[in-house]
């Protein structure tokens, strides 16, 4: 098995057992754009399948879900001719999500945040279709610590996703397996298994909030090699936590 996937199905058996992500029985509807980061999510976890039952005793299957939200993306076929070669499920489904986001612009742009909102909705609504329990979506840690440091800048507050979490309206938990595994591991990963993707077809694909903070970090990192995965472990190291003890609650917006 080449390093690149061993190092991302090492980040996964760490993230599982830290947070409790995979259970027996599960049934997995792991969210496919079509990019590096989602169609190895499915694949690692298929190769996880055997770790986990030979390892943990429990057994789980998956299922890839692809919403074409008709920007204009390249041909899913690639992809989904790989995925065949393994025998991985697929569910595809058209959308209307590009059209009722060109009708809700702001500032003459897709909102990046009603883009993701009607994204997740309508994987929500396919996974439960499917008889899934969980949705697993390819956030990374770098995607985390970007997070966290939009959340700062923008809205005043310290804060990233969670690796679990439970919807209580939709009856159905995400999980986030990639939690551990760094944007520099996928890409080698990707690579080495010529894991076939395609390009978004977003306007906004290149120009975001997200992408500007992509960049700073990475000059960052230049200058701290160790900086980003001690922004990792901040995420999780609440025994070393200390902020200001707020002696008046009214003050605090």
């Amino acid at each position: 098995m080449a390093s690149g996937i061993k190092k991302v199905l090492a980040s996964i058996r760490k993230a599982d057992e830290d947070y409790g992500l995979i259970s027996d029985g599960d049934v997995i509807g792991v969210g496919l754009s079509g990019g590096k980061d989602s169609t190895l999510l499915l694949y690692s976890l298929y190769l996880y399948q055997f770790l986990a039952k030979s390892t943990f005793h429990k057994e789980f299957k998956i299922i890839g879900i692809h919403i074409d939200l008709n920007f204009g993306e390249a041909d899913y076929g690639i992809v989904e001719k790989w995925l065949d070669a393994y025998d991985i499920p697929l569910y595809k489904e058209s959308s209307r999500i590009a059209d009722i986001l060109k009708m809700h612009l702001k500032n003459d742009a897709i909102q990046c945040s009603l883009c993701s909102k009607l994204k997740k909705g309508a994987v929500i609504k396919a996974a439960k279709a499917n008889g899934c329990n969980k949705v697993a979506f390819g956030h990374h840690a770098d995607d985390a610590i970007e997070t966290l440091f939009l959340n700062m800048i923008y809205g005043g507050k310290i804060a990233t996703f969670d690796p679990l979490m439970h919807l209580s309206k939709e009856d159905i938990t995400f999980i986030r397996p990639f939690i551990y595994a760094f944007e520099s591991d996928i890409k080698k990963a990707v690579r080495e298994l010529h894991i076939p993707a395609i390009k978004s077809g977003c306007p906004n694909d290149g120009f975001t909030q997200r992408e500007a903070m992509k960049n700073m970090l990475k000059e960052l990192y230049q200058q701290y090699p160790q900086a980003k995965e001690n922004f990792l472990l901040s995420l999780h190291n609440k025994k070393q936590i200390n902020l200001f003890d707020l002696k008046n609650p009214k003050n605090d917006r």
